[in-house]
């Protein structure tokens, strides 16, 4: 089948002209109709742009004309990232029925390299969450167990990669947003070192910390988008200009030369047996293929996640003060004055999570507890960052459990928030460092629910991250 194929396949099929782009997009859209009543990943299917992007893509291949490297692919945006053809929510009433502007950098560069945009997946209202209950919209299930979540907050893009929805999904990371669903849910997500992809476009959460980034069933497809995405954007100011790698070129490559320090603390109270064993198994294989796998103690690591809190809610006070119910968003029906404005606009339009965060910053940021909260944080960022780069002088990558434990119930963490922020201890460091990370299938636990480990490499050294995950995906779908 159509939705079975592998990037790899399926560009070749379109190739040799045994399928046509506009039957790709059919079969996807069939599949999202079947199951998505279900799922609940999208909040919005683009039917007959997606038809027509595929028709035009027919017309260049009948025509001999040059193709893109992500021609006929189809993909799924995280409803965070702005489309002018599409609305643009953030999962919250706050946006209800947006109409961007203008469409991201990212959008763009798809587009430009004959990619095919499905339509626009589910998240938390705001990437705010590890669940995607915190959607205004709709609670995404995860493909394994629907009783479960998914993950977020790119919950509803690593939903729609496991119920082959989509072929690739955007997502964003924040705080693990897009490697903790992708654990969750038994697929590959990639976060890119700081200022890889472009992010003009995305709706800020927290600026220091946010990056787009791809998920998908396998490192390999992974790898086929890499080069199209990243590159330098003078739109954003955070971007950089480094230089982007063929890491196709780094699939089936072996690991016998790699060294791989392991988190001595991954575990710790907290982490499931399941997850302890399924991390267990991946050291061996490694080991197996050659790897160097040492025990590494990285002290800092505690510290993280009260500092991710403090820095990350400080800038969503300030990104989101901008949602004031005048210039857009949602604006409450009846006579207010300014004042009673704002407060109503913001009570209404924004749920419990959005809020809690929102005020947690405000306070940080606040005369007089500036110095004890939000410096104290950043200097703990820098005490991390420092950590992490003293380890990449002996050690090409580092390997962590992606996740203290395998999916939640539905509803399980709603009332209970800081066990929720508690799944992030892994995924967290990363993106205070500013350094990318890949969480890849390590098979399923006693339950028989998906188990995902991460790598995380140095700065721009993503190459790695695929040569290890190509590596250990091969092995274990061999064994």
């Amino acid at each position: 089948m159509i939705i079975d194929m592998s990037i790899k396949e399926l560009q070749a099929a379109l190739l040799a002209e045994e399928i046509t782009c506009e039957a790709v997009v059919k079969a996807y859209l069939k599949q999202i109709k079947s199951v998505d009543q279900k799922i609940r990943a999208y909040l919005y299917v683009d039917t007959e742009g997606a038809l027509k992007a595929a028709r035009a893509l027919d017309e260049k291949i009948s025509k001999k004309e040059p193709l893109g490297k992500l021609f006929g692919i189809p993909f799924g945006v995280k409803d965070n990232i702005v489309t002018e053809d599409m609305p643009t929510t953030c999962g919250s009433k706050m946006l209800e029925h947006y109409m961007s502007p203008y469409t991201a950098t990212i959008v763009k560069r798809i587009k430009a390299e004959d990619g095919i945009i499905l339509g626009k997946l589910n998240l938390d209202e705001f990437a705010m969450g590890s669940t995607t209950e915190n959607s205004y919209y709709q609670t995404t299930k995860n493909p394994h167990d629907l009783k479960k979540v998914p993950g977020g907050s790119s919950g509803g893009s690593a939903a729609a990669i496991a119920s082959k929805q989509a072929l690739i999904t955007l997502g964003s990371d924040t705080g693990g947003s897009i490697r903790q669903p992708a654990s969750f849910c038994g697929v590959v997500g990639l976060k890119p070192s700081y200022g890889r992809i472009s992010r003009y476009g995305l709706v800020a959460f927290a600026s220091s910390l946010d990056q787009i980034g791809p998920m998908g069933r396998t490192v390999e497809d992974v790898s086929y988008t890499m080069d199209s995405l990243f590159g330098y954007d003078e739109k954003d100011s955070t971007s950089v200009d480094v230089e982007v790698e063929d890491y196709k070129a780094f699939i089936g490559k072996d690991i016998k030369d790699l060294k791989i320090g392991v988190i001595s603390s991954y575990d710790a109270k907290g982490v499931s047996e399941g997850v302890k064993e399924k991390v267990e198994d991946t050291i061996e294989v490694l080991k197996s293929m050659g790897a160097s796998v040492e025990s590494v103690d990285i002290t800092s690591v505690e510290k993280a996640l009260p500092a991710y809190y403090i820095i990350s809610s400080a800038e969503a006070s300030s990104n989101l003060a901008r949602f004031d119910g005048i210039r857009y968003g949602f604006r409450p029906q009846g006579d207010f004055d300014l004042t009673e404005l704002y407060e109503t606009a913001r009570a209404q339009g924004f749920g419990r999570e959005v809020k809690r965060r929102i005020l947690l910053g405000t306070y940080a940021l606040s005369s007089g507890y500036y110095d004890a909260y939000y410096k104290k944080a950043q200097q703990v960022r820098h005490l991390i960052k420092d950590e992490y780069d003293k380890l990449f002088e002996t050690y090409d990558l580092i390997l962590t459990p992606t996740a203290p434990t395998t999916a939640y119930e539905l509803g399980m963490t709603m009332e209970d928030p800081v066990e929720m922020y508690m799944g992030d201890i892994f995924t967290v460091p990363v993106n205070i460092a500013g350094l990318p990370a890949i969480s890849v299938s390590a098979g399923k636990d006693e339950s028989n629910m998906p188990v995902g480990v991460q790598f995380i490499a140095k700065a721009y050294d993503e190459k790695k991250l695929i040569q290890v995950g190509d590596a250990l995906e091969r092995r274990i779908a061999h064994d």
